[in-house]
């Protein structure tokens, strides 16, 4: 008789967490950031990088990137982007 599907050896039944033993971004978590990751973050932010490659170049969550940012200062929001409601409307031409 065949088993269950949550008992059969790799099935994603069934299981709690990550998918992986270790993986990259959650390979420094719970570990105190040193002045050279604060500096690495301050720098990537103002570049507009996103907070996914920001945790994977750092080894770190993406929740821990956030909040880290948040308790240093440090906006993560796109410079470079302007608000919904404040782009300017292109000239119709009829």
């Amino acid at each position: 008789m065949a088993k269950a599907a949550w008992k059969r050896p790799g099935s994603p039944i069934g299981k709690k967490g990550a998918r992986k033993a270790n993986p990259k971004y959650k390979r420094r978590s719970r570990q105190p950031w040193s002045e050279k990751e604060v500096k690495q973050l301050r720098q990537l932010a103002k570049g507009n990088t996103p907070t996914g490659v920001i945790s994977l170049k750092l080894q770190r969550p993406p929740g821990s990137i956030t909040s880290k940012a948040q308790r240093e200062g440090i906006s993560l929001k796109p410079v470079n982007r302007s608000p919904y409601n404040r782009r300017k409307k292109a000239a119709r031409s009829r």
